[in-house]
């Protein structure tokens, strides 16, 4: 294999100093103080750099596989840039990276820049990561909340104003409810946890959600915050505020989250079993190795919290270079591997159910 300066310079590729995990800007949630590297001999190694970039939402995700694929692979080396899914998608597309991640499969306009980079051959989308969005709120003396779709939707559209309004009473018999004004806290930049959030909202009470689904919040009110740290941020500083988070982020700033109301109406607590439970019932609606999924977020799975996102891996099935492909397969098979999922619990993430990770490790098995 060639070495890393190769690598680097191969389509354009930014260099290593300049998409180092160092980089993260402001949303820095630090990921498990200790590594989970696989097994020495249990993945055939590459050596080299390779760069990536896309997906804030995977990118404690990506801090730990990078350290624990180092720590097993000597002279290997990813370079992780959580620059956003719509930016990772365009680097992928430019030659830039050698994979991408990104909160939302290939959109069609995509798909052809993405096969043209391939030289022909398709660009896989392949789930890796399961991001629970969690309810997030800080309201004094209230804490077990519980919430149905069509209040949660109420509340962000601005229609239920109140902490001890009628609807929050109901799905909360019993609790002590004060008459704080509610406060809607979103993201302020483009968030692929923002779409799937919305999507949510738009599936689930469409009566009440009425704007489309987008990584840009559209919906009129509420305080915007930047990125997912901001966001837990003013939550955690303004008595009855509510908004959305991945878990991650919820967890590591010790925010209450609530229970959401699935499609059976079973009221469910966000955990990584809870949230696997739901992708366990998506739908694959790619073709061949192509594992792209639709979630059914008015899922009726017994257990299933309703709100998830799943970050993909965007991947040339052939067309890379010999020595990137190879390095591609190898840290993906790592990460799709029990190993790699497993290590996902410490961090706020789902591990892939066992019939999606399945899927994904034949598809990865198959790049070349």
């Amino acid at each position: 294999m060639k070495n890393g300066t190769r690598l680097a310079a191969l389509g354009g590729v930014v260099v290593a100093g300049a998409l180092g995990l160092s980089a993260c800007g402001s949303d820095n949630n630090a990921g498990s103080s200790g590594s989970t590297a696989p097994a020495a001999g249990s993945i055939d190694c590459a050596k080299g750099t390779v760069n990536a970039a896309g997906s804030s939402a995977q990118k404690n995700a990506m801090s730990e596989w990078t350290k624990a694929y180092s720590q097993a692979c000597a002279g290997a080396s990813v370079n992780y840039n959580p620059s956003g899914s719509g930016a990772g998608i365009q680097a992928f597309n430019q030659n830039q990276v050698a994979f991408a991640g990104s909160d939302s499969a290939l959109k069609p306009e995509e798909v052809g820049p993405a096969k043209q980079r391939c030289q022909g051959s398709p660009a896989l989308n392949l789930p890796m990561v399961v991001g629970p969005v969690a309810v997030v709120y800080n309201v004094n003396g209230v804490a077990n909340l519980q919430l149905s779709p069509k209040t949660i939707a109420g509340i962000f559209a601005g229609k239920i104003t109140k902490w001890n309004a009628p609807e929050i009473a109901k799905e909360n018999a019993g609790a002590k409810l004060p008459a704080t004004a509610i406060k809607t806290i979103h993201r302020a930049d483009e968030s692929g946890t923002t779409d799937n959030f919305t999507k949510f909202l738009k599936t689930t009470a469409p009566d009440v959600w009425q704007w489309a689904p987008a990584k840009k919040w559209t919906a009129p009110g509420g305080q915007g915050a930047p990125k997912s740290d901001g966001v837990t941020t003013v939550v955690k500083q303004s008595d009855g505020a509510i908004s959305y988070v991945e878990m991650s982020y919820a967890t590591n700033a010790s925010l209450k989250t609530a229970k959401v109301a699935n499609g059976s109406g079973e009221f469910v607590a966000l955990s990584p079993d809870s949230a696997s439970k739901a992708v366990e019932g998506a739908q694959v609606v790619g073709t061949g190795n192509d594992l792209a999924l639709k979630i059914d977020y008015a899922t009726k799975t017994p257990g299933a919290y309703p709100i998830v996102l799943v970050t993909y891996e965007v991947a040339c099935e052939k067309g890379l270079p010999a020595d990137q492909a190879k390095f591609v397969k190898s840290f993906l098979g790592y990460t799709s591997s029990d190993a790699g999922q497993k290590a996902l619990t410490q961090l706020g993430y789902a591990p892939l159910p066992a019939s999606v990770a399945t899927k994904v490790r034949t598809a990865v098995q198959a790049l070349s």
